[in-house]
Formats: structure tokens, sequence, C-alpha cells
């Protein structure tokens, strides 16, 4: 035993790992014992770079999408990567990984509440009156946006495309250090610089994973409360956190070729039952009508929408864009390298053109018609009779605003059970794959050990429940959940090489081929 322990500790970045751990441990011990410095100290952060750095995030979301779909649709789209000649994992396997590694508790309470949130309240320069039906395409519009192909394309469509490459060609670590290859060469994306790259890109991660387990068990605390009556307190926060955590541990544990699988074909298939349930048995004609009209809307305005700044300029202060457009963009931007490492692993043996395509057309495609379908069901039951879901959402409640949908829709008990074990699992997955990534990117060599994904699974489930028991009303976990707009600005940069190296890339390898 000993001798396992001396192994894992010679095969970890033993500097990125303390560094970590010791920001996991004092923003535990700040929100302990001064919740409102570190609120002061988060909100100011996150303003200032807001400011500097909005306009930069909302031109390089598009241009990484556009770039990668110019890749996947042009000859060199055909490559396989990962030195493999065919897939390790089947497609329906790979790409249910992928969905819900991402969507996460945001697939099913921001579905619900986010649409009708910009329908009660338009954004800016929307020229559509609140609540009424002429705002219904706008909203979606907007939620398309922050949950579209911009976003998903941030995860990895060109920087899985640099790490599967310079694994392979170089020898370099399936690490976010190994995205600053292009400018810092070999000697620095080794080095110290890049142990400071690999730091933040997983303080980022915990941050936007830590934030949906302590807020899973604020939401699903809420929905027993509603539904059976159960005490919302902390007693019940701590063991949904806790149950939440046995499943994602054990599942890590099991490795990539079996626990994460299994989840995710059974959050594929529970959301697909209660897609269909829903579209039958909710206001079709509804759904499918703003389905494709909100879909016109949004592609018809992409860049002005896209662009908007709310009069923010080149550096000014927008509170809509940052409790909006920003948030959402900087939480994609701080999964971005993590993911990116998860996908490069999973998708060895995949071509350029499949893993952008279902990457970042695929996957928002499937998730805008999630959230037309749940959150336009919301909407329909609002037009239909005002207040009916709004007057549980007031105060932003989106738990609240879930169980208003589904309790509106025929066998509402069942179903908003279903949807809470649909939610549950959808962090559990998460929760599986993010520990995974993390590992590997403290792992000098190889596959990270069981023990290191238990370790980090145990952190983040620890962080919740202090969060969650320091913060009145979750207040600490929001604060952590915001923290990644600050993780986003150094973040953000370590993607920028991806632009130029990524399409360099796959010319290099085209021309390999053809030759």
């Amino acid at each position: 035993m000993t001798d396992q322990l001396a192994r894992a500790w010679r095969g970890t970045r033993l500097g990125v790992f303390f560094t970590t751990a010791g920001f996991c441990l004092g923003f535990c011990a700040l929100a302990v014992f001064d919740l409102g410095a570190l609120s002061n100290w988060v909100d100011a952060g996150s303003s200032l770079v807001a400011r500097g750095f909005g306009l930069y995030w909302q031109i390089l979301l598009p241009a990484i999408f556009l770039i990668a779909l110019a890749i996947a649709l042009s000859p060199a789209g055909k490559i396989r990567l990962g030195g493999r000649d065919t897939p390790e994992f089947p497609y329906f396997q790979w790409s249910a990984m992928i969905a819900c590694t991402l969507l996460g508790a945001g697939g099913v309470f921001w579905a619900a509440a986010e649409p009708l949130a910009h329908f009660l309240t338009p954004p800016p320069n929307a020229d559509v009156s609140a609540s009424a039906e002429a705002a219904v395409d706008v909203a979606l519009a907007q939620s398309f946006l922050h949950w579209g192909f911009p976003a998903w394309a941030s995860l990895g469509a060109l920087s899985a495309i640099l790490l599967m490459y310079y694994e392979q060609a170089k020898g370099l670590p399936l690490a976010p250090r190994t995205l600053l290859y292009p400018v810092l060469g070999r000697k620095l994306t080794v080095g110290p610089l890049g142990g400071v790259a690999d730091t933040f890109a997983l303080i980022g991660v915990i941050a936007g994973t830590v934030g949906p387990i302590g807020f899973l068990g604020l939401q699903v605390s809420a929905g027993l409360s509603n539904l059976f009556g159960f005490p919302e307190g902390l007693p019940t926060q701590i063991g949904v956190i806790i149950a939440l955590a046995s499943i994602y541990i054990t599942s890590a544990l099991t490795g990539l070729s079996r626990g994460i699988q299994i989840l995710s074909r059974f959050n594929i298939i529970l959301t697909g039952l209660l897609l269909v349930f829903i579209l039958a048995a909710g206001p079709t004609g509804f759904i499918i009508r703003h389905f494709l009209s909100g879909m016109a809307h949004y592609l018809l305005n992409f860049f002005p929408i896209a662009l908007q700044r709310d009069g923010a300029g080149l550096f000014g202060e927008s509170g809509w864009l940052n409790g909006w457009t920003l948030f959402f963009w900087a939480w994609f931007i701080g999964y971005g390298p993590m993911m990116a490492i998860f996908i490069a692993r999973i998708s060895r043996g995949r071509s350029i053109r499949s893993i952008i395509l279902t990457l970042s057309v695929v996957a928002p495609l499937a998730t805008h018609f999630w959230f037309t379908i749940l959150g336009g069901s919301g909407l329909a039951f609002e037009l239909a009779e005002p207040g009916s879901v709004s007057g549980a959402f007031e105060g932003f409640d989106l738990p609240a605003a879930l169980l208003a949908i589904t309790q509106s829709l025929p066998l509402a008990l069942p179903v908003s059970i279903l949807f809470l074990i649909l939610t549950t699992v959808f962090v559990a997955t998460t929760g599986d794959s993010m520990t995974f990534a993390i590992s590997s990117a403290l792992s000098k060599e190889g596959e990270p050990s069981g023990g290191m994904r238990a370790f980090w699974g145990l952190v983040m489930a620890a962080m919740a429940i202090v969060l969650v028991s320091a913060g009145n009303g979750g207040g600490a976990v929001g604060k952590l959940q915001q923290f990644i707009v600050i993780t986003g600005a150094p973040v953000s940069l370590m993607l920028l090489p991806s632009l130029w190296d990524a399409p360099r890339i796959a010319l290099k390898l085209m021309r390999e081929t053809q030759s």
C-alpha cells in the first residue's frame, strides 16, 4: 500500500496539486469565517473581468465556432485523430457522454427558467413587450445564444484537436498547458508557466462543478419539500449532496468504459422519454411552432444578439451582460480546457468532422430543442394563465419554476420525480467526467489512478457541503459559481492559440494524407 501511494505521489504534478487544493481550502475557509468579505471580493473581481474581457469573449466564442465549422466542412474534416483507425466508443455512447457531461443541472433548471426570465424581462434592444407572445421567440433566441453553437464550440471544437495532435506528435500531456504549446514551445509549456496554466484551468472547472453540486442540494431539497413535505433544511441538502457524490465517485472508480457510459446512457434515455411525453401531453403545436420561429430569429439575428453590448462600449459596465451572456459564456470558457481533455480522451479514432459537428452543431441543436420543450411549455402555460409559472418563479426560484411547469402536465407527481432524478444524474455525470479530467491534468503520465479520481470527487462534494452550510440560501455556493467569471480571464487566453493553430494542424494533416 505504501509503495502504491509513493508511486501515486511520484506520478502527480505536486506543484499544481497543492496550489489547486490550497485554493479550495482557502475559498471554503473565507466563506465560513467572512462571507461578506468573500462576496465583496468576488463581486469586484468578476465586474472588473467582465469589463476588461467581455467584448473579447463575445468575439472569441463565435470565432471558435465559425473557424471550427470551416475546418469540419473542408477536406481536412475526414482525418481521424488519436492514433486509431476506428473509434473507441460507439457514436451513441460517445455523444451521450459529451452531452451529459456539460449540461448538468443547467440542462434542466435553466431550461425551465431562462426562457421565462427573458420572457418576463426582455433582453436589451429587444423591441417587444414583456409577457407578450411576441416575446416568446426573443426569449428562446436569447437562451439559444447562451447555450448554443459558440458556447458548445468553446468546449473543444478546436482545442481538442490541438490536444490530440500534440499528444501523438510531440508526446505532450493531455493537460491545459498543452494548449499553450503553439505560443510557448516545449520548454515553457512543460515548465512552471505551464503549471500556472493548469492551475487556473483546474480552479475554473472546480468552481464550475462544485457550484452545480451545491445548488443541486438546494434545488432537490426544495423539490422534495414541495412534493413530499420534506424539511427544506441543511440536513436534507447535505443528504442530497452525499447521495450525489456516492453516485459519481462510484462511477469514476469504474472507469470511462463503464460508469460514465451507464450514467450517460441512462440520462439520454430518460431525457428522450420525458421529451416525448411533454411533446405529446403538453402544448405540442406551440412547442414546434416556436422552436422553428425561435431558431429563425436566433440565426437571422445571430451577430446582433451575440455582439450587443447594452451600451457598455469597449470596456464599460453592463449589469445585464454580466448577469447573463458573460456569466454563461465565462462558465463555458472555464470548462473549456478540461472538457477538451475529456473529449480528446474519449474521441480517439474519431474524425475531425465528427468531433466538431457533434460538439458544435448536434449538441447545441438538441439543447435548443430541449429548452423549447421544457421552457417553451412554461411560456405556453404562462400565456394561457398569467402567474401560473411566473408566480412560482418570483425571486428567481429555479426549482419552483421547474415544478410549476411539471405540475401543469398530466401525471404531475411522477413526472416531477423523474425530473429530479434526471437532474441528479446529469450532475453526477458532470462530476464523474470532471474528476477524470482533473486527475488527468494532474497526472504525469498514463491514465489517472482511481484513488486520485475519488480524492477530487470527495473534495468537490466536501466543498459543496461546506459552502451550502456557510452561505445563507446558497450564497457561498453562488459566489463560487460567480468566481468562474474571474477564472474565465486567464483560461480564455489559453483558448486563443487554437484559433490559428487548429487550422494549421488540419492543413498539415491533410497534406500529409494526400502525399
